[in-house]
């Protein structure tokens, strides 16, 4: 038994959730999130919750169902709060700056990288060392925030690179005389 899959999604006032064509749609103040559901699992939208189960006792419905679930909680989440990601960059002269819908990053290479904001997702520079990712699906926003770390991965020596906010670099000693 799931113990993930046996909680029910509580969807909160201004929220909508409808099931049509085997697709869930849940529209919020912050916008419209949908997702394909799958054959093994049934949800129930019964009043104000989501209910997630197994449609029969087969070992693949039994794994897809607390995950189920969670992409479920996922969707009413981004639609109501969205989700966020901060990227620290340390390093001299490594900095970004979002110049409309692209974003300038100065990261020791010859030349400047220059990454297109996808739709669905705002980059907001604080200061030149900090990016704030933001948008309503959790998937996408993890997504962009790994394609940016990757031009720059934290190394363990000094520590210079791209690293999310809260990460812990395992440091190594440098070389002995």
């Amino acid at each position: 038994m799931s113990r993930i899959g046996k909680k029910p999604v509580a969807i909160p006032g201004g929220v909508t959730a409808n099931i049509a064509d085997g697709v869930l749609t849940v529209k919020g103040p912050k916008g419209t999130l949908t997702l394909t559901l799958r054959d093994e699992i049934s949800y129930i939208v019964d009043g104000d919750t989501i209910l997630v189960k197994p449609a029969n006792d087969t070992k693949s419905a039994r794994a897809f169902w607390g995950m189920q679930r969670t992409l479920v909680d996922n969707l009413v989440t981004g639609v109501t709060q969205g989700y966020t990601k901060v990227l620290e960059i340390t390093g001299v002269g490594y900095r970004a700056n979002s110049q409309g819908k692209n974003l300038k990053l100065q990261l020791g290479y010859s030349h400047d990288v220059d990454f297109s904001i996808p739709e669905g997702i705002e980059i907001k520079t604080p200061d030149n060392t900090t990016v704030e990712i933001s948008g309503i699906d959790k998937q996408k926003v993890g997504q962009v925030a790994a394609e940016i770390r990757r031009w720059r991965k934290p190394e363990p020596y000094k520590g210079k690179g791209i690293k999310y906010r809260g990460e812990f670099i395992f440091r190594k000693e440098g070389k002995k005389k």
